[in-house]
């Protein structure tokens, strides 16, 4: 019998198939339509980016509020005048770099206050959430920047295969994350240190200096999401990512990702990105209120949570 990772593996993956039965049910064709899952996919490319990153924090017993903001902060920064026309002037490229500059800037401001100033993370990155929003209001005059350079807006209108270049770059994005995770030493002292901190210290590893580190992915990780959001919208706003990050630590807490720390799942993290945004998906066809959709995402948080108080705890079968 499949226990442990596997198993909840398994049981995303068979949530997500009965998910688009429901969906294929109540949804006829509008929902079976190659243009209808292209929608979905695009929309999960963006969230999938943030959750990559959120795992990484999750997992070493962090949180990060803030990612949301500080995606929403990318945007605007790379939508500025000067941005834009420094990026007419050389490469469309520079509009991407900035805003994975300041996203990854902004994690590291975050990963310094946690590590070295010693906040919690939950207050650490919630004053980044407060303080991302309102600088990316003040730099914008809460104005939507339209993106002008048109090399940029024809990039991520390249569908190679048929399929939207933003479900590329998450493919990526997750590959890369699950190497990192499962394959490399960053992973595991990731893990470790998510399982027992202070184990992990007295066992050699550099805690603060990790811990500033992964605030620093989840920031990277940001800014990546909030160039594939210039690239979907064409603008940036200080509205941008608003209540991204709750849907990210949702998306991540499903996967199977332990909220406590010690274990997380990329893999099962991208089932999660999928079962939420199929279940929106189908929400929306079916015209639910916004509010209706917020308390059935609640139960599903709660009630994953529920079962990994219950089997967090229990010893893996070999």
């Amino acid at each position: 019998m499949l226990s442990g990772a596997g198993g909840h593996s398994l049981g995303l993956i068979v949530a997500l198939v009965l998910l688009c039965i429901v969906g294929a049910i109540t949804g006829g064709e509008r929902f079976v339509d190659i243009g209808n899952l292209m929608t979905v996919l695009r929309l999960a490319a963006v969230f999938g980016v943030l959750a990559v990153g959120m795992t990484f924090v999750i997992t070493s017993g962090g949180i990060d509020l803030s990612v949301g903001s500080v995606m929403g902060l990318a945007t605007v920064w790379a939508t500025t005048w000067a941005t834009q026309n420094m990026a007419g002037n050389v490469h469309w490229l520079v509009i991407a770099v900035t805003a994975i500059v300041v996203g990854t800037a902004a994690g590291l401001v975050n990963g310094v206050i946690v590590a070295y100033g010693k906040v919690v993370p939950f207050i650490a990155t919630l004053a980044m959430l407060a303080g991302a929003r309102g600088l990316a209001e003040l730099i914008s005059n809460r104005q939507t920047q339209r993106v002008t350079v048109t090399e940029f807006s024809d990039f991520f209108r390249l569908d190679p295969l048929g399929v939207p270049i933003l479900v590329w770059i998450f493919a990526v994005v997750a590959v890369a994350g699950w190497f990192l995770l499962n394959r490399t030493t960053f992973g595991r002292r990731t893990v470790a240190i998510g399982g027992n901190a202070e184990a992990s210290r007295l066992a050699g590893i550099k805690v603060r200096r990790h811990m500033l580190y992964i605030y620093g992915l989840a920031g990277l990780t940001a800014g990546i999401a909030a160039v594939m959001m210039l690239g979907r919208t064409g603008a940036g706003t200080s509205t941008h990512g608003m209540l991204y990050e709750l849907e990210a630590i949702a998306m991540v807490v499903v996967g199977g990702t332990l909220l406590a720390g010690g274990r997380g799942t990329i893999f099962g993290t991208v089932l999660g990105v999928l079962i939420f945004t199929v279940l929106t998906n189908i929400f929306t066809l079916n015209n639910m209120s916004t509010s209706a959709q917020l308390v059935a995402k609640g139960a599903i948080i709660v009630v994953a949570v529920l079962l990994q108080q219950r089997f967090a705890g229990r010893p893996r079968s070999t």
